[in-house]
């Protein structure tokens, strides 16, 4: 995992990777597949909010990695 600004900041926060957000995504799709097997729907629809907040986060984390690594390896865009 690449390391910035913000560990700096907050040393004591718990670091989260695009990886482990991904992993927590599949489980939680997969809980929402038995939800819906098992024709619940208030959790079904509970998952599916989690879900959605879950993915987004997954799709930042992984841009921000993605951009961060770039400018290791290429140095900081300016313009």
């Amino acid at each position: 995992m690449l390391y910035g600004v913000m560990d700096a900041l907050r040393p004591d926060e718990p670091r989260v990777s695009a990886a482990g957000t991904r992993a927590l995504l599949v489980r939680l799709e997969h809980e929402r597949a038995a939800a819906a097997r098992a024709r619940d729907a208030q959790l079904t629809a509970e998952l599916s909010a989690d879900v959605a907040a879950c993915r987004d986060a997954f799709v930042g984390l992984a841009v921000t990695e993605i951009v961060s690594l770039r400018a290791q390896l290429s140095g900081p865009q300016l313009g």
